[in-house]
């Protein structure tokens, strides 16, 4: 799954938002407010869960990415690696 989110609330903790997305056994963070994890929960679930975290202001969408076609560049190799390795 995909996940990304624009935070519109300046200054706020979003600490409880990171710290859910980071409690899947299996993820990867390739940029600032994008992440990927490995789940088997439906996107919707996915949804919910982290929309529990964000205030009505903000931005979320989460995209079941499990597909063969992605193409990326990403400078860190362990993200890079996780992509090839999960998608």
């Amino acid at each position: 799954m995909l996940i990304s989110y624009d935070l519109k609330t300046p200054g706020k903790n979003y600490e409880d938002l990171l710290n859910h997305i980071q409690s899947y056994a299996n993820w990867a963070k390739p940029l600032e407010s994008f992440w990927l994890i490995k789940t088997n929960s439906s996107y919707e679930e996915v949804w919910d869960a982290a929309a529990k975290h964000i205030d009505s202001n903000d931005k979320l969408i989460v995209i079941d990415v499990t597909n063969d076609s992605a193409k990326w560049i990403v400078h860190d190799v362990k993200v890079s690696r996780w992509i090839k390795d999960n998608l």
